[in-house]
């Protein structure tokens, strides 16, 4: 057991969209010392799984639910072992964390979270660009469509600021969210479609948002989907006043 393990935890980590090399470097101590590793093994790529321990108990969690999960967490803590449940993306965004959270402190087991590289930063990263532009956008909106679960927000009420919008887990419901954001975002807004980001498999396509549902059809995807609607994609040139040479601040007087 590792000395990494000084309370009776289980360390919820982020993963990152995919790629090993932007797993933090926390995360990848951890994820090589961990004696247990639950991961979700549809959305975790193998590249990752592998920089487990050779003995490391690899436990896939894809067809599990969570009355499962969880007292697999707690034996494996009480028994001494350095638990590390792996997450793909960002822990605190669509990680489902939050009832893991309680059901562990319900049993009197502590929780660390590790933070991980998300797929919108990522995204502006192969992209080359920022999502908040001066003069141009300074909002970023994260969101989804309704399925499963239900949605207290209105995507079209959130298109309404014509920020960037980062839209998540939504590939299957493309047509219905295309006609939500086409109320206040312009049909010839460019939109990027990003698939597996971080992957082997990555692709990315940016089209008009009349667009958005065609590709996603005619590429087949259904899953591990990100769009990206944002007024920077193909804005002209400006900048902050950060820097600006007229710009007094405490350190350039």
């Amino acid at each position: 057991m590792s000395d990494t393990l000084k309370t009776p935890k289980v360390y919820l980590v982020g993963a990152g969209p995919g790629d090993p090399e932007l797993l933090t470097v926390r995360a990848e101590r951890l994820i090589k010392t961990a004696d247990v590793v639950l991961y979700a093994d549809s959305l975790i790529p193998p590249g990752i799984v592998a920089l487990t321990r050779a003995d490391c108990e690899r436990i896939p969690t894809k067809n599990l639910t969570l009355e499962t999960i969880v007292p697999l967490m707690i034996e494996r803590v009480r028994a001494g072992k350095l638990v590390l449940r792996l997450h793909s993306g960002d822990v605190s965004l669509y990680g489902a964390i939050y009832e893991q959270i309680q059901a562990l402190h319900g049993a009197g087991i502590g929780v660390e979270i590790i933070p991980g590289v998300g797929a919108m930063q990522l995204a502006a990263a192969r992209l080359t660009t920022e999502w908040t532009v001066p003069e141009l956008v300074q909002t970023v909106i994260l969101t989804r469509t309704p399925g499963i679960t239900p949605m207290p927000e209105n995507l079209a009420d959130l298109a309404a600021h014509r920020a960037t919008l980062g839209l998540y887990l939504s590939a299957r419901l493309v047509d219905q969210a295309q006609a939500e954001l086409q109320k206040h975002y312009p049909p010839d807004t460019l939109v990027a479609v990003c698939h597996r980001l971080g992957w082997p498999q990555e692709r990315i396509w940016l089209v008009p948002l009349a667009e958005m549902a065609a590709v996603t059809h005619r590429e087949h995807l259904t899953r591990t989907t990100l769009y990206v609607v944002s007024p920077v994609f193909g804005a002209g040139a400006t900048r902050s006043q950060l820097y600006h040479p007229q710009h007094r601040h405490l350190f350039r007087p």
